[in-house]
């Protein structure tokens, strides 16, 4: 089993920035990629960024060189560095990781608002 513990969320005005993490525990180590997905208010969810074991990374179209993923060596730790922040940046991002494609594991979801 794995364990997702997301933070960082918050306020953040237009033009801002936010800091995600996103700590991963549990007895599987080996994985396909972990990430963020997020959801907003009568959205379906939707990829934000995943980042596999040797450090090759996949973004959403929508972010266009805004956010950042990132990990520690062992990707036990990643991380997601978001800046020029929007208003339909608002959405709760949710911590992902799948040990195999197509098996998922879900943090709860840490809130991200951007409002002035």
């Amino acid at each position: 089993q794995v364990q997702l513990a997301e933070s960082g969320g918050g306020l953040a005005q237009p033009g801002g920035s936010l800091r995600l993490s996103c700590g991963r525990s549990g007895s599987i180590v080996s994985f396909y990629v972990m990430g963020w997905y997020r959801q907003a208010p009568g959205k379906q969810r939707e990829l934000v960024a995943t980042v596999s074991p040797g450090g090759v990374t996949n973004y959403g179209d929508f972010v266009k060189g805004r956010f950042t993923i990132s990990g520690d060596k062992g990707k036990n730790t990643v991380y997601l560095q978001m800046n020029s922040l929007k208003p339909e940046d608002t959405a709760v991002y949710y911590c992902n990781f799948q040990p195999q494609l197509g098996i998922n594991y879900w943090g709860k979801g840490t809130l991200v608002t951007v409002s002035s």
